[in-house]
């Protein structure tokens, strides 16, 4: 384990985190310098820099412009969906984003009110969460093309004053009308926006209704010319909102604070992700869920980088390559994306041909989170690239990385499975069911001590009683993560899945995680996922779901791999597992984000009708799984 800049930062976050953080802050442009760093007089509502006052819009553009980079590139957009490339210098950027900041001063949005953002991977997403962020207002960003039930649940709860959408989003080979979702879940809903500006894109023009207002027109009026400077806030006053799904079907909604936020983000990005003002950072993710927010449009900015606003797929967008020439051709030293995004790599071109046709000597390190990064998926990723690739975990309550390897501090040695340590400032824990710490390499629920560091949620959006349900009254004092695993002798962290996902078979406890990394390991295995379904003798049995590499013969050579895949699992993890059912299918069901959704197949094995997340990619892959998840008799 190491003795150097890693430890010493991890040790110093903990031993003193207002002097930690107090320093860390200083790369912050403050109006009102904080004196005061964490306000930890009520617990568990903690508060950081809660004297400070700034702007976070102008932290992530006005003083880089002002500061030497107005000629630099804040942003390039690339979008092969439609054959389109912009680049936006940071002058070119902020002159949009005071544009847009006008026109919504113009249309009475002020400080506190909030602004619901409902749009595809297009450079005016990114322009208008700066915007709202430069006026005060606080935006929430909800996927372009999410279901009219979902966009109701969000504009009930955020009631904003203004909707910012557009007329549709592209997909491979299909366009998404949005302008129909987003009227629907308006009519659905108690609260009404004044108004909503709809960008119109030529693959799709949406018809426009009373309260509608087209995009060009909004930003041509007088108050846009007129641009908006940036507004004072304190540091403990929101920045957006960003709804996560609650189990009891009303969304939680995460907010962010705008101090703790640009603090935490700017760090990272120097001490986490090794990226550097002037440096190029790829994040294929949306900017609907917490790695866009955080790593396509603030963490970059703030540090005076340039980001990549890509829209489009891992494959098929045109092929496998597609990543690869991104990095090629905007220079970028990091890459972050999800673990699924490199299993459909690995699936379309198991050798890594396509990445042969890319000059990648620039490219630095491959950060991947989201899901689970198994080792199989880990050791093709850095064969075929020869770079580090580095798990990190998070969550959207977090912001930024739990656990990772913090390249930008020192490199540690890598350890396949595990997303490395924990990062300076937050104290993780592995509890038992009485919240007792548990010895090293005991799996347990995985927990973190209070207070959470800066950039974390400070409590769910108008709902401090769910935020104490939800996650801190199960261990008093400490924040309940919701995944499962372990903690080495060497203080590396095992996440082995959501702790519902672990398998209780006849009083032994197993988490999927193990199954599945026995399965990955196999040469023709694509990716796969393991559930845990209701037995009447060992309470529950697991069943493997799994796909295979392109090229294979599943009709000639299924049954093999699948009896493989039995002996591997029980030669691995044991008789225990009692893992007999193995199918081959064509797709796993996921989340936009690369979640595969494991628990809405484990509903359907039990024989119930589960509520299928708003957020899958494609719901007729779930349709097609029905039928060999629970066979009508």
């Amino acid at each position: 384990m190491s003795t150097g800049a890693y430890t010493t930062a991890y040790a110093a976050s903990l031993a003193d985190p207002s002097a930690f953080w107090g320093e860390a802050a200083k790369d912050i442009d403050w109006i009102t310098p904080p004196t005061k760093v964490l306000d930890d007089s009520s617990p568990p509502f903690y508060r950081w820099f809660p004297d400070g006052t700034l702007n976070t819009c102008f932290n992530a553009l006005d003083r880089h412009v002002a500061g030497g980079r107005a000629d630099q590139v804040a942003m390039h957009y690339d979008s092969p969906v439609t054959g389109t490339k912009q680049s936006f210098t940071y002058a070119e950027a902020l002159a949009h984003v005071r544009r847009l900041a006008g026109a919504l001063s113009g249309a009475g949005v002020t400080k506190g009110d909030r602004v619901l953002i409902y749009m595809p991977m297009v450079p005016e997403a990114a322009f208008a969460m700066l915007a709202c962020a430069r006026i005060g207002a606080i935006h929430s960003v909800v996927f372009g093309g999410f279901a009219p039930a979902e966009v109701s649940a969000r504009i009930d709860d955020a009631r904003p004053k203004l909707i910012l959408s557009a007329s549709c989003g592209i997909e491979p080979g299909r366009v998404v009308a949005y302008k129909p979702f987003l009227d629907e879940g308006i009519a659905r809903s108690e609260h009404k926006p004044d108004q909503v500006v709809v960008l119109q894109r030529e693959q799709l023009l949406a018809p426009m209704g009373e309260r509608d207002v087209d995009w060009a027109d909004f930003i041509s009026s007088a108050a846009a010319d007129a641009g908006a400077d940036c507004v004072e806030v304190a540091a403990t006053d929101p920045l957006y909102i960003l709804y996560t799904s609650g189990t009891t079907g009303k969304p939680k909604g995460i907010y962010r604070d705008n101090g703790g936020h640009a603090v935490a983000l700017r760090w990272s990005m120097r001490n986490i992700y090794n990226v550097e003002p002037g440096e190029t950072m790829f994040t294929a993710s949306d900017v609907g869920w917490v790695v866009g927010h955080s790593y396509i449009v603030y963490a970059p900015l703030l540090t005076g980088a340039t980001t990549i606003l890509y829209e489009g797929k891992p494959v098929g967008t045109p092929d496998a390559g597609a990543f690869f020439r991104i990095l090629h051709e905007y220079d970028a030293v990091t890459m972050f994306t999800a673990p699924t995004a490199f299993r459909a790599i690995k699936k379309e071109d198991p050798a890594g041909e396509t990445m042969g046709a890319y000059d990648l000597s620039g490219f630095r390190t491959l950060f991947l989170a989201g899901e689970r990064l198994d080792p199989d998926t880990y050791h093709w990723a850095t064969d075929r690239l020869g770079k580090p690739v580095i798990d990190n975990w998070w969550q959207t309550e977090t912001g930024w990385p739990i656990a990772a390897n913090c390249v930008g501090l020192e490199r540690l040695p890598i350890k396949a499975g595990s997303p490395s340590v924990a990062v300076p400032g937050y104290d993780v824990q592995v509890l038992d069911s009485f919240g007792d710490q548990l010895p090293a390499g005991t799996e347990g629920a995985i927990a973190i001590k209070l207070p959470l560091p800066p950039g974390t949620f400070p409590t769910l959006w108008n709902d401090d009683e769910r935020y104490v349900s939800s996650y801190l009254s199960a261990y008093p004092g400490y924040y309940l993560t919701g995944d499962g695993g372990f903690i080495d002798d060497d203080g590396y962290i095992y996440v082995m899945g959501r702790t519902d996902d672990v398998l209780n078979i006849a009083g032994h406890r197993l988490s999927t995680g193990s199954i599945e990394a026995a399965l990955a390991g196999h040469p023709a295995v694509a990716e796969c996922a393991v559930i845990g379904v209701h037995d009447d003798f060992k309470g529950q049995l697991p069943r493997a779901l799994v796909v295979v590499k392109a090229g294979i013969d599943v009709a000639a050579d299924g049954e093999r791999i699948c009896q493989e895949l039995v002996a591997r699992v029980r030669s691995e993890v044991g008789a225990v597992a009692s893992l007999r059912q193995v199918d081959i299918v064509a797709a796993l069901p996921k989340t936009r984000s690369g979640k595969i959704l494991r628990k809405t197949m484990r509903e359907i094995a039990d024989g119930h009708t589960p509520a299928v997340p708003a957020t899958i990619e494609d719901a007729s892959v779930l349709e097609r799984l029905k039928p060999i998840l629970h066979p009508q008799p």
